[in-house]
């Protein structure tokens, strides 16, 4: 069992339908425990990668993610989750996923095996050496993020990877890997439990750290976050009257004229 790939290795545990729902929940939150233990290893990797992508983004470059499956899915949620929190543009940070945004519900089938079809998508958007590419594949091995990252290569584009298994074909290509090894799933490859919840964690540490190096967090707030709903209206009025020591309703009056709380901070100090 050993030569197999550690995403694809058996479970530590057996008969599974035989346990007791305290018993599922108990033995999937030990395995869980090890992911962190997994990341730390990695945080030199995640470290270069994070510099490169604030380098390039630094001088009006792209983040792009590319995956597939569950992997796919991670880096679309990351990305769409940087304009609302960072109040970045939209086109920062891109996240595409193998059969295109249908895939997000619901399998697409054979969309991850075609290596030419992901250097396609990213075309649309006009990716080049001012960007980054970060494949993202649990196994290692998915010839729609392998393809990519082969032709980013040839075109001189900086490119990442996050997997789950060692020396996997992925790892290979990439300029920088992280390599998260988590160990087999509670479930045998399902991939979708510690090495999703690795990735995750991966993608949370490299975009939170990409934006807060580009100038996007003041302290530790989200400044420059879309003000889209009642909750973070509320959230930008205690920053103002913490940072400038004034009252509700005058806070309430300013991020309505300015629109977000760096802004507000900025008229503030002209």
């Amino acid at each position: 069992m050993k030569n197999k790939p550690t995403t694809e290795q058996p479970s530590n545990y057996n008969h599974l339908e035989k346990m007791s729902t305290l018993e599922l929940l108990t033995n999937i939150n030990a395995e869980d425990k090890t992911v962190p233990n997994a990341i730390e290893k990695m945080i030199p990797s995640i470290e270069a990668l994070v510099d490169v992508i604030y380098q390039k983004m630094n001088k009006a470059g792209r983040l792009f993610y590319i995956g597939a499956g569950t992997s796919g899915r991670l880096g679309v949620l990351d990305a769409s989750e940087c304009p609302p929190t960072f109040g970045v543009p939209d086109n920062w940070v891109i996240g595409l996923i193998a059969g295109g945004d249908s895939a997000l519900r619901k399998a697409v089938e054979n969309a991850e095996d075609d290596v030419n079809l992901a250097w396609d998508d990213l075309n649309t958007y006009n990716i080049s050496d001012k960007d980054v590419l970060v494949g993202i594949a649990a196994s290692g091995t998915t010839p729609y993020v392998i393809g990519a990252l082969k032709e980013a290569n040839k075109h001189n584009i900086a490119t990442g990877c996050i997997v789950c298994n060692e020396n996997s074909p992925l790892s290979e290509v990439a300029d920088i890997s992280i390599e998260l090894i988590v160990g087999p799933e509670f479930v045998t490859g399902s991939t979708r439990m510690k090495a999703g919840t690795a990735q995750k964690l991966a993608l949370n540490m490299i975009s939170t750290s990409v934006m807060i190096k580009l100038g996007r967090v003041k302290g530790n707030k989200m400044i420059n976050m879309q003000l889209n709903n009642n909750k973070l209206v509320k959230r930008g009025v205690k920053m103002l009257m913490d940072e400038l020591g004034i009252e509700k309703e005058l806070a309430l009056v300013l991020l309505e004229k300015h629109k977000n709380v760096k802004n507000v901070l900025d008229n503030f100090k002209n």
